[in-house]
């Protein structure tokens, strides 16, 4: 699997796992709440924080009319236009937020929705860039963010793996060298059981990239466990307060619960580890507690060791009990004391 560097922090199965924020709507039509969200992000542990860069004129029209009218899930009811109207980061918010991310240490990006978002990033010196799920068949779009030469994380929601190898094509074909992928169900929320995160690894080896869950489950179960299948990014949404609303609430996390997955992803990874089969510093001091061969009732000189005498039992310091069978029988040289551990020097 290929690595990737975003602002010299490493992504891969070698670091620990890449998590991000998603600010997305969740700043409500306030400036501050969208700055006040980049210090939670920075409190509660992530690494980075995503931004969506478009307007309600450059990612739809104004109409009215099958397609344009959301008829089913959370923002049933209203026209495209309305939402992204209310959701989108108006560009001159752009320059305080990356400001403030550099400020709290963070790396700021953001998903450009079309060339003019992919030209405002570039003067803003974004160093990486995120194509959404729902734009992964934009491939005019990709050549152009492949262009930049900057790294690029590609989300797979909605896409069969022929339209996400279509993708990854024409981004290595325009100049695109470091990619990753994002594993990705595009429900809002996702239902934990549509998850399907052996696709995690399928990405993996399929494409030879670092490869991630873009998680819109209700809790961090889900994206805790994506990491024991080799998830090296984790991307979720951040909002101040779910009670607040806003179009991206009820699918975000609070900043303690961020806090909570992000302590959670990066033990499951230190937990990982490698192959190991020796015992660890922590089991050294536990050996006393494996069982072993002991003598159980005193033994004379010449005594003969039988089923009464010797017997398996903790703790562990004398000979392992594979070789009960053969002690059976033997003759020790000396007079041996009951509580005393077996060793072959007891015996000619």
């Amino acid at each position: 699997m290929k690595s990737v560097e975003i602002a010299g922090r490493s992504i891969g199965p070698d670091a620990p796992p890449f998590v991000i924020a998603e600010l997305s709507g969740n700043h409500n039509g306030e400036l501050e709440r969208a700055l006040t969200l980049v210090d939670a992000a920075c409190e509660a542990g992530a690494d980075a924080i995503k931004l969506q860069t478009y307007t309600a004129d450059t990612i739809t029209i104004a109409h009215s009319g099958p397609g344009f009218d959301i008829e089913d899930g959370p923002w049933a009811g209203r026209t495209l236009y309305d939402l992204y109207r209310e959701a989108h980061t108006p560009w001159d918010w752009h320059a305080p937020l990356f400001e403030r991310a550099r400020e709290r240490g963070l790396i700021m990006f953001s998903s450009p929705f079309d060339a003019t978002a992919v030209a405002l990033l570039e003067e803003l010196g974004a160093p990486a860039y995120k194509i959404a799920s729902f734009e992964l068949i934009d491939l005019p779009l990709i050549r152009t963010v492949a262009a930049t030469g900057k790294p690029m994380i590609m989300s797979t929601g909605m896409a069969d793996f022929d339209e996400i190898a279509e993708a990854v094509s024409v981004a290595q074909d325009a100049g695109a060298d470091d990619i990753a992928l994002l594993h990705c169900t595009s429900g809002y929320p996702t239902p934990a059981n549509e998850s399907d995160l052996r696709t995690i690894p399928h990405l993996a080896d399929s494409f030879g990239l670092a490869t991630g869950l873009s998680d819109h489950t209700s809790d961090i179960g889900v994206a805790v466990a994506s990491i024991a299948l080799g998830a090296c990014i984790v991307e979720k949404h951040l909002t101040l307060n779910r009670a607040d609303g806003g179009p991206d609430a009820g699918f975000s996390m609070e900043p303690d619960e961020f806090a909570t997955l992000c302590r959670n992803v990066r033990l499951a990874w230190e937990a990982l580890g490698r192959v190991r089969y020796e015992k660890t510093d922590a089991e050294m001091g536990n050996v006393q507690f494996r069982r072993s061969l002991y003598v159980v009732e005193d033994i004379p000189e010449g005594g003969v060791l039988n089923e009464t005498n010797m017997r398996s039992i903790r703790p562990g310091f004398g000979l392992a009990p594979k070789h009960y069978d053969q002690l059976l029988g033997k003759v020790v040289k000396q007079a041996v004391k009951r509580g005393t551990p077996l060793d072959w020097d007891m015996f000619d």
